[in-house]
């Protein structure tokens, strides 16, 4: 699975490798286009140092890889960074010595026009508007945390840190895992809608769909959503929202007259009713909505969703529930011009 299209192979230019099926748990996909096929072509296995991470940027490059995810899986001062002396020395990811590393990582790719979706980061500062392809990065604890953490993440977690860390800028919350089910078979604490309202509510212009392919294809409803929702938008409205408590955003596809909104909550059930004025007056769109069913509860009924469709203007309004730790998530397609 891939981000974007890549370019047309050429006599010139070695075709593009596959997703490794080792890497598809946390695959990042194209919003078009969903594929995946067998490794043809070997890839770097070894751990990239910082000798050595040019050339595995080369590599990307020379296969037209366009956005690179990068990860650093050592927590508790478990970087190992060798001196100028030739001495290991162990370090946090917030030391001045991975400040260095992620300034140089992403210099280098902007060379190579490479976009870099860092893991295991440092704080956002700022500095993407500086490296405008430092496009997103991850620094909270995401769905992927929720697969093995203990606890977990309750809902209100993601509901506090849409007002405190998506401050710092887009972040890489690893969402849409359709089959609500983390490691041991454990059930992760939200409805199947709350995973589509993820894609809209938290920004990133890169996102991922974290869960394996047949998990989506075991729920090509629910999947429909994520292969439609926008990552670039033109324009971001709050619609609703209490900071700890719930959230409700619009936002506009860049360069397209489609909006999307999605909200999550808490824990408690939120029963809502919501403008539409955002959308372009005198026109009517087609609304596509992913909602929690009337009986959906994230610890009871997670997986009641309720899919469909209506005609709405910018008149409207929207009543939507959204159950204890749900969500909702809505496509609004432009009829006619």
């Amino acid at each position: 699975m891939a981000t974007g299209s890549p370019p047309a192979a050429t006599s010139a230019s070695p075709s593009r490798p596959p997703t490794s099926i080792l890497q598809r748990s946390a695959a990042t996909v194209s919003p078009r286009a969903f594929t995946s096929s067998a490794i043809t072509k070997p890839v770097p296995t070894s751990p990239i140092t910082r000798r050595s991470f040019p050339a595995a940027l080369d590599f990307a490059k020379r296969y037209g890889e366009d956005t690179v995810k990068t990860g650093y899986v050592a927590d508790a001062g478990g970087v190992q960074a060798r001196l100028p002396d030739g001495r290991i020395s162990f370090e946090w990811h917030e030391g001045q010595i991975m400040s260095r590393h992620h300034l140089l990582v992403v210099t280098e790719a902007a060379k190579r026009h490479i976009a870099i979706d860092a893991h295991e980061p440092i704080k956002d500062t700022g500095l993407r508007r500086t490296y405008p392809n430092w496009v997103s990065r991850e620094g909270q604890r995401g769905m992927e945390y929720n697969a093995w953490g203990v606890p977990k993440n309750p809902p209100s977690y993601d509901t506090a840190m849409i007002f405190t860390r998506m401050l710092g800028g887009p972040f890489d919350f690893t969402p849409g895992i359709l089959s609500l089910k983390g490691k041991g078979d454990t059930a992760i604490p939200s409805t199947l809608a709350r995973q589509l309202a993820y894609y809209v509510v938290i920004a990133s212009p890169v996102q991922m769909a974290a869960d394996l392919p047949e998990n989506y294809q075991a729920n090509p409803g629910p999947f429909q959503f994520i292969k439609d929702v926008a990552v670039d938008w033109d324009d971001t409205r709050m619609i609703d929202g209490k900071v700890g408590e719930y959230a409700v955003f619009a936002r506009k596809e860049r360069g397209q007259p489609t909006w999307f909104m999605g909200g999550i909550t808490d824990e408690t059930e939120r029963r809502l009713t919501l403008p539409l004025s955002f959308l372009e007056a005198g026109k009517k769109y087609r609304a596509e909505i992913y909602r929690d069913g009337d009986a959906a509860d994230f610890r009871t009924n997670p997986r009641e969703i309720v899919i469909e469709r209506r005609t709405v203007t910018a008149a409207d309004t929207m009543p939507i529930r959204i159950a204890p730790g749900g969500g909702f998530a809505i496509r609004f397609v432009r009829l006619g011009r």
